[in-house]
């Protein structure tokens, strides 16, 4: 009897797979569609215009992702609680404060007509397919869950997400603002630099807006005495940003003269992977590369004339506008035009095998009244992806750019998460611009919660787009961005405060400088490099500390041994790799134990996790002024680096007790696993869902390669627009969301090893004829 039922099962798991063959009705198609999918399951859609090509798209992504698209919208709208109970109710909350349903609503309503309709098409492609579906894919079976139908708001809901994950956090404006309500200014200045000693700048000059050339000893001696054990978690070195690498190299430099963009976006990484290929050819159209399962548009990639990519401007794009109440009826809050009344409403989120929940949300001039007090005070959050118009589907023009400049222009007027842009078109011209709209703050920078009451404080407007920092064909040959500051303090507008660290956007620049006649495969191999130059510093200096020590003990003589022999690599086989990034981690911990003890005094939750710690770090360890260690060391810094090593060699230790420190390599302590979201709450579906554990090169922050815990390169892509067949293209997983398809894991081994794997195959294995 098991064996009956469990291949009744399987047979209806095997009938939920999406039909790659044949001939299928597609409602609304002007004309009839073909689609070739290659031996990836990739397709290539060839539609008469350019709403039946994403018509089809919109099928094709339901086919092979609908269940990601359904908890994208539902995370987005704080509608997780309805799959999974009370699990989710956290998270659903708040969502719920942001109110992106509201939002979503609105920016539909805006888009221009042209936009509107080819959405409107792709909503009605994900309904085909949801209608014609005779068995929904496995999580629908096992939750007992039918899908609503797709509205053209939930593919907003799935774009406002990737927002809220790439510009939409409000934990660095809390922490600044904690900061200085606990620190003297001359040390929260020095805290929170804007540079470090790997900038590379593209425009606007050399020189930052925010760096302090000398520490303030005495304002940080003065803070109370504090153990690290205390700021053990409250202190990130380091710090992963949702980012990315990219650059692009100009025929000067490359070997046949053709023009290259090489791009890695780093993301959360999971089963399925985020991005989902295709290739679609309308009218006299051709665009190409990885689009977003819920929305119509090619993110990342290339048409018959220019290729681009994208990596994160980590802009500040939120304020906290801290609200005054009136004293006398809490009810009302101050603004420019005198007092006012919070507008609020009630929602009802609904909870699986659960009671309902009601949650009041409020709403002020400027934005929802966050869930969370800042400082005891309530705080409106302003945010652009909020804003009217902040939002569209631009990108849908990238079809029509036939040069860099062209390309630039749209990319500068479209709308969603603020991002650089690198171009390379066919006449060998490359450039680099943002994508975005980036708020025009009047009387602040927007760096800590104020109030806007007095009406002193404001944004009028975006930035305009033909304001927007630009760079094409510089005498370099190329350029490179990494999430790190791009702009010098000649640029007249605050873009960003908490760039990430310099180091991989300086070791690209470094690798690309010293080379000629480049190709695909070099960038291929410049994606890859694992050197991890940042933690030099640290190796260098724990060895100076160890050079002169008499009588070192056995642990110390281990540990000494380790560094020695570190090749400068986050190789699987480097030895130690790991315990220098632990040991810069403990370092970090122990020289900022005051300022987070301070700041934690006014908000237990505090954590010092500005992207730039490295400039006060280094300054601090080179330095060594007296007053600022734990009064344990007696102002002895060098007992104080001893006792870390001691201390970073007993967790190594404790972790792997049988191997020695002088052996343990990056390998061993760098694990990596992609997990299905049912695996988190079901362990044992991941032996069949998630896609086994391997080790990487690579690290989190400080290398070009980022691959760590969940997080890393979602794909990789070397593109020049004018040889499209030389082409390299890597992500994880593989194109479906269906564990019995053959492309639910087929590109893995690819992306996890760094194989060269074309981005547009030959071969065509399946064809799909979609008839109106």
């Amino acid at each position: 009897m098991t064996i009956v039922v469990c291949g009744l099962i399987y047979s209806a798991l095997r009938a939920s797979l999406p039909t790659e063959d044949g001939e299928l009705k597609l409602p609304g198609l002007a004309k009839a569609v073909s689609v070739q999918s290659d031996t990836l399951g990739v397709p290539s859609i060839v539609a008469s215009n350019r709403e039946d090509a994403f018509r089809t798209l919109g099928y094709l992504h339901a086919s092979d992702r609908l269940f990601q698209m359904e908890l994208m919208r539902r995370k987005s709208a704080g509608r997780l609680a309805e799959l999974f109970g009370a699990s989710a109710l956290k998270l659903d909350r708040k969502q719920r404060t942001y109110q992106l349903s509201r939002t979503a609503s609105t920016i539909v309503q805006d888009l221009p007509a042209a936009q509107r309709q080819t959405l409107q098409a792709y909503v009605d492609g994900v309904n085909a397919y949801i209608e014609q579906a005779r068995i929904l894919p496995p999580e629908f079976l096992v939750l007992r869950h039918s899908p609503e139908p797709w509205r053209a708001e939930d593919s907003i809901l799935v774009a406002l997400g990737m927002f809220q994950t790439l510009n939409g956090q409000e934990q660095d404006e809390r922490m600044v603002s904690v900061m200085e309500q606990a620190l003297p200014a001359d040390l929260l200045t020095f805290l929170t630099p804007d540079t470090d000693s790997y900038a590379t700048v593209l425009v606007g000059g050399p020189s930052s807006r925010r760096f302090s050339q000398s520490i303030p000893v005495q304002a940080m001696a003065a803070l109370p005495d504090a153990d690290a054990h205390l700021a053990q978690n409250h202190v990130d070195a380091d710090n992963v940003v949702a980012g990315s690498n990219n650059w692009v190299v100009a025929g000067s430099k490359t070997a046949d003269g053709r023009a290259i963009v090489a791009n890695d976006m780093h993301l959360g990484l999971g089963v399925p992977n985020i991005w989902y290929r295709a290739d679609l050819t309308y009218r006299d159209k051709h665009i190409y590369g990885v689009t977003l399962p819920g929305l119509p548009a090619v993110v990342v990639g290339g048409n018959n004339d220019v290729a681009w990519g994208f990596t994160n401007v980590t802009a500040d794009l939120v304020d906290l506008v801290r609200l005054e109440l009136d004293t006398a009826n809490p009810t009302r809050y101050r603004t420019p035009q005198g007092w006012r009344e919070f507008a609020q409403h009630t929602e009802t989120i609904k909870v699986k095998d659960a009671a309902a929940e009601d949650i009041t949300l409020q709403d002020t001039v400027w934005g929802p009244v966050s869930d969370q007090l800042l400082l005891g005070q309530p705080v409106a959050v302003k945010w652009v992806a909020l804003e009217r118009h902040a939002v569209d589907l631009g990108l849908l023009e990238m079809d029509n750019a036939q040069s860099t400049h062209q390309a630039m222009t749209i990319m500068n007027n479209a709308g969603g998460p603020a991002q650089n842009v690198v171009f390379a078109d066919t006449q060998g011209h490359i450039g680099w611009t943002y994508m975005g709209r980036f708020p025009k703050r009047v009387g602040f920078d927007g760096l800590a919660s104020r109030s806007w009451a007095d009406g002193n404080l404001a944004w009028q407007g975006y930035i305009p787009p033909d304001e927007l920092p630009r760079l094409m064909d510089p005498a370099e040959g190329f350029i490179a961005t990494a999430n790190n500051r791009t702009l010098g303090s000649d640029y007249p507008h605050v873009i960003a405060h908490n760039w990430a660290l310099g180091y991989r956007a300086f070791r690209i620049a470094e690798l690309l400088r010293d080379h000629q006649g480049l190709t695909e495969q070099d960038l291929l191999a410049i994606q890859l490099d694992s050197r991890g130059g940042a933690l030099d510093y640290f190796q260098q200096l724990a060895l100076a500390e160890l050079r002169d020590l008499p009588n070192k003990e056995s642990d110390l003589q281990e540990v000494e041994r380790a560094l020695q022999a570190w090749d400068g690599h986050m190789r699987v086989n480097s030895i130690g790799a790991a315990f220098l990034q632990e040991f810069r981690k403990r370092l970090a911990e122990e020289v900022f134990a005051k300022v987070v003890a301070a700041c934690r005094a006014h908000d237990p939750e505090f954590r010092y996790a500005w992207r730039e710690m490295e400039t006060p770090l280094r300054q601090l360890l080179t330095e060594r002024p007296t007053g600022l260690l734990s009064s344990r060391y007696h102002d002895d810094w060098r007992l104080m680096i001893v006792d870390i090593l001691r201390q970073t060699h007993e967790a190594l230790h404790r972790q792997y007790p049988e191997t020695d420190l002088a052996k343990l390599t990056w390998g061993q302590t760098h694990g990596m696993s992609l997990q299905h979201p049912f695996s988190r709450v079901a362990p044992l579906l991941g032996n069949v869902l998630d896609m086994p554990t391997f080790a990487s090169d690579g690290c989190a922050s400080v290398c070009v390669r980022v691959m760590d815990h969940g997080h890393g390169a979602s794909e990789r892509l070397v593109l020049s627009p004018a040889h499209p067949d030389d082409a390299i293209f890597h992500m994880p997983g593989g194109q479906s969301g269906h564990v019995l398809s053959p492309h639910y894991r087929d590109q893995q081994q690819s992306w996890q090893d760094g194989l060269a794997t074309p981005l547009q195959a030959d071969a065509k294995s399946e064809t799909l004829s979609f008839v109106p």
